[in-house]
């Protein structure tokens, strides 16, 4: 596409690690101008905080990752000359994201409501772990503390009572992505009416809101037993769930326990006679291969499939299909391979070839913009 629908659109991003440049990251994708506030010395936490070992052009992966398509402004929020520079940029900003503890933000003298006075159409994102009032609110919001508040590990495991944390940061990924849906109502809004907005969204609520199959059942039925009607990720009525094998594990999707023994006795795994119960169904599945199982549940219109691992699905035709990587030259000159966006408009995809900025690179540039009075 020639034109992106963010194009023009100005995003001041305060925020660190995770959540709030994930928010950030899907408005640059869609062709907004992300300028990434960091401290002079360091800059984001993200930068040098690894979740694995891969270390690239002195950041780590997951920066690279979550940065691309931005520029980095270094400024010290504590330091008058830099506030200037920094309230100047927020008067010709559209969008303000920030993920500080409730009140620090406030304190450095770029809150709502101080930003709003600088400029009234400003869309303001807000993150937070627990909400910015009420018990918790000073807490920080970290991934695996917000998981394990809502419960959510004692969801992962078949085996239950071990909690298992999940396999990625969750939390933050799905406020993130909330505070973007936010963030475009609030310019859709402002087109029209020309009116600014505050978005707020707390890790602890997205979790929740992640959580609404299994919120319902409890908030009907509050003095059930944490176990009384589902283990891990299967339901005792509906058994969807992972399922070992003889050479591997699969995945059955929606079917009651009635119709799974109906289609086992018709594929002539289950005899009359045997159990019928939960126990037996697992302690069948293990006894042969997962091509044997996809192969005839498929055949009775049972939705299954075979839990692959990295390698399978890298080489996978459809993964290929998808064309959904992208290569990116670093500052060293390095080529890094990464996902691109999972959106389409017009038939289009919107990659990336803006590596992830080294610290404090476009000062030089943003303040001649802003000297000219233009950022878009």
């Amino acid at each position: 596409m020639s034109h992106w629908p963010l194009q023009g659109i100005v995003v001041v991003d305060f925020s660190q690690f995770l959540s709030g440049p994930y928010a950030s990251l899907r408005l640059a994708d869609l062709g907004a101008r992300v300028i990434k506030v960091e401290r002079p010395n360091g800059g984001d936490i993200c930068r040098y905080l690894y979740t694995s070992n891969l270390e690239m052009d002195g950041d780590s992966s997951l920066f690279h990752a979550i940065n691309r398509n931005k520029e980095s402004y270094a400024a010290d929020l504590k330091n008058e000359d830099d506030r200037k520079k920094i309230r100047a940029l927020l008067k010709k900003a559209d969008v303000v994201i920030q993920n500080f503890r409730p009140g620090v933000i406030e304190r450095l003298g770029f809150g709502y409501e101080q930003v709003r006075a600088l400029n009234p159409r400003i869309v303001y994102g807000s993150i937070s772990g627990y909400g910015k009032e009420g018990p918790l609110a000073s807490k920080p919001g970290q991934d695996l503390l917000v998981q394990s508040f809502v419960g959510f590990p004692w969801l992962v495991n078949d085996i239950f009572p071990k909690p298992v944390p999940y396999g990625l940061p969750i939390a933050d990924l799905i406020t993130g992505a909330y505070l973007a849906q936010g963030i475009l109502a609030a310019l859709v809004r402002r087109s029209v009416s020309g009116e600014g907005a505050l978005v707020e969204v707390s890790m602890l609520e997205s979790m929740l809101d992640l959580m609404q199959e299994m919120m319902l059942d409890k908030l009907q039925s509050s003095s059930l037993p944490i176990d009384s009607e589902r283990k891990g990720n299967r339901s005792a009525r509906m058994p969807a769930g992972i399922y070992m094998t003889k050479d591997g594990f699969i995945a059955l999707g929606s079917i009651s326990v009635s119709c799974l023994v109906d289609v086992l006795k018709r594929m002539g795994e289950l005899q009359e006679g045997q159990k019928e119960d939960f126990d037996e169904i697992v302690k069948l599945l293990s006894q042969k291969c997962s091509s044997h199982w996809i192969r005839n549940f498929r055949q009775y219109g049972v939705f299954c499939e075979r839990l692959l691992d990295w390698r399978e699905l890298l080489q996978h035709e459809k993964f290929k299909a998808l064309d959904m990587t992208m290569d990116i030259s670093l500052f060293n000159h390095t080529k890094m391979t990464m996902l691109a966006c999972p959106l389409r408009l017009d038939g289009h995809r919107p990659y990336s070839v803006k590596r992830a900025p080294k610290l404090g690179e476009h000062n030089r540039s943003i303040d001649l913009c802003l000297a000219g009075e233009d950022l878009s």
